[in-house]
């Protein structure tokens, strides 16, 4: 796991005391709000409905026992003793009081942690796979990666004030688990034939209002040019990107504006230029960076079989336990959505709880997941009764992995000012109405968001849910289809709007229709490719 060196954390300190001198000038009225906005959205100190809202920068998901501590006693200190996971693999506080956040930086950066970039038009926390380092299926770690960028994009003076927010995502696997193509920039780190490293880039895909599907603009830039490669493809950005129509700002407008070949040329070109610039960092950081990223001591010759003689483990083990390439060790995923709770929602004490299980069981590490959860990357099976036990007791031991009650949601109504309607809700009811269901559905990620900026993931879901406004009254639209795997799909919008307990009955009503439709085998999302909207339509609205 990366370690902060001085430059890191002079950095970090620096940026605690310019925001505190910032908060002072506005607390003092030496500035106003709109004068100040843009200072505290570089912090990721946001005004919602309610309170301010902290956004708190995990990058890549990873953090350790200590900082995951830290998120804990910041809930119970600062906050109303609950953290929110988000789908950045951040965290977020919704209950901040102004005079507060400082004194949070500043509890952060003694655990190495910062808020910078988790706001504003600049580069946001980039995501990566939750099972890097544990999973047989990746060619390299990609964090190392994702670090590097970390490094770049961190205050870049080009890339400070973009046309629009910009999000990274880097995987080493064909198995894409962070939605990679699904961002402004995708990364997928590859082998040539030869066996040289390189990154496919994907560039162009997000949400939002106007979902796109990233193409991939190139198949192999060598890895010691990743970064120049990267740059080129902002500075062509940021050079046409819309800058009167936040509506047409994302990149994913100007390359399908321009075309994936013209921007591509206008890319390599800027590329050609940038490697004469020698912009590039030196191998030798990247090493140094990789170095940090070393596995943890494996034992081995350990027992690799788990004793299945308890049902309710044994379920546990089979819906959120992921195989591990070291033999007798497990990726365990601690799931954030009990039924009727809140997805992403923690308590100060079970995030305490997660911190003491990665340090005692986890070679002290966590990942946030993109989907809301908590990975223990690194578990002995000999462990994982004992764990599973400690979970189960707090709250946490839900056997719900990529099933119907695994929902994403974002804050919603109940918290976002951007919002239309409430998502938590509807999430709590559809997991309640389904959970005796959930194992016999099988594999159906449904997502949820409450505006149109898809804060929720809504376009990607197996069933997807949009909150909108319809003359004064919360309505929801339900989407089918969508999928943010390496087979990335965008869903399709069935028909007219529901009401709140409305959408719940046609949710309850696609899933019976899938089992009463399925061949041996489907997942939800195979049933509605092989059979189509038309007859799914049909079974929803009758």
């Amino acid at each position: 796991m990366y370690k902060y060196d001085s430059y890191d954390q002079a950095m970090v300190d620096a940026r605690v005391e310019e925001f505190r001198d910032q908060v002072r000038r506005r607390l003092e009225g030496h500035i106003t709000e709109d004068q100040f906005k843009p200072l505290r959205l570089m912090n990721g100190l946001y005004l919602q409905l309610h309170a301010y809202m902290l956004r708190v920068a995990v990058p890549y998901g990873t953090l350790n026992s200590a900082q995951m501590r830290m998120l804990g006693d910041i809930a119970d200190k600062y906050d109303r003793g609950y953290g929110h996971f988000t789908t950045r693999q951040n965290i977020q506080y919704n209950w901040i009081k102004l005079e507060d956040a400082p004194d949070i930086l500043a509890d952060l950066a003694k655990v190495e942690m910062h808020a910078i970039q988790t706001s504003g038009n600049c580069i946001r926390n980039t995501t990566s796979d939750q099972y890097a380092g544990a999973v047989a299926d990746e060619v390299v770690d990609p964090r190392p990666y994702a670090e590097l960028i970390r490094q770049w994009s961190t205050f870049h003076p080009e890339f400070s004030f973009l046309p629009r927010k910009f999000k990274m995502a880097v995987i080493a696997s064909d198995t894409d688990r962070a939605a990679m193509k699904l961002h402004d920039i995708g990364i997928q780190i590859v082998r040539d034939a030869a066996g040289e490293l390189g990154a496919a880039f994907y560039v162009g895909g997000g949400m939002g209002r106007t979902p796109m599907i990233a193409p991939c603009i190139n198949p192999f830039v060598p890895i010691d040019r990743m970064i120049t490669y990267a740059e080129a493809c902002l500075r062509v950005y940021n050079r046409h990107g819309r800058r009167d129509n936040k509506y047409k700002a994302r990149i994913k407008i100007l390359v399908h504006e321009l075309g994936k070949d013209e921007y591509t040329r206008q890319v390599e070109a800027e590329f050609a230029h940038l490697l004469t610039q020698q912009i590039e960092p030196p191998l030798a950081e990247l090493e140094r960076i990789k170095a940090q990223f070393a596995e943890p001591p494996f034992e081995v010759g350990i027992a690799d079989t788990v004793d299945r003689s308890d049902p309710d483990f044994a379920l546990w083990v089979d819906n959120n336990c992921l195989p591990h390439k070291q033999a007798g060790y497990i990726a365990a995923t601690i799931s954030l959505k009990p039924v009727g709770g809140i997805p992403g929602d923690a308590s100060a004490d079970q995030i305490r709880l997660m911190a003491d299980l990665a340090r005692d069981y986890s070679f002290d590490e966590l990942r946030v997941t993109h989907a809301q959860n908590i990975v223990l990357p690194h578990v002995k099976k000999a462990d994982l009764y004992a764990l599973w036990q400690q979970l189960e007791a707090a709250g946490l031991g839900t056997a719900n992995l990529d099933l119907v009650g695994d929902i994403i949601a974002c804050p919603g109504l109940d918290y976002c000012s951007l919002a239309n309607a409430r998502s938590i809700p509807v999430a709590q009811k559809i997991g309640q109405r389904l959970a005796v269901k959930q194992q016999e559905i099988g594999e159906l990620k449904l997502k949820i968001s409450g505006c149109i900026n898809a804060c929720g993931h809504h376009h990607a879901g197996h069933i997807g849910i949009l909150g909108v406004d319809k003359k004064g009254t919360e309505n929801y639209q339900l989407l089918l289809g969508g999928c943010e795997g390496a087979d990335t799909s965008l869903g399709q919008i069935t028909g007219p709007g529901f009401d709140e307990d409305g959408i719940v009955d046609a949710v309850e009503k696609a899933t019976q229709f899938y089992l009463s439709q399925r061949e041996e085998g489907e997942r939800f999302l195979d049933t509605y490719r092989r059979i189509g909207m038309p007859a799914f339509k049909e079974a929803i609205y009758g």
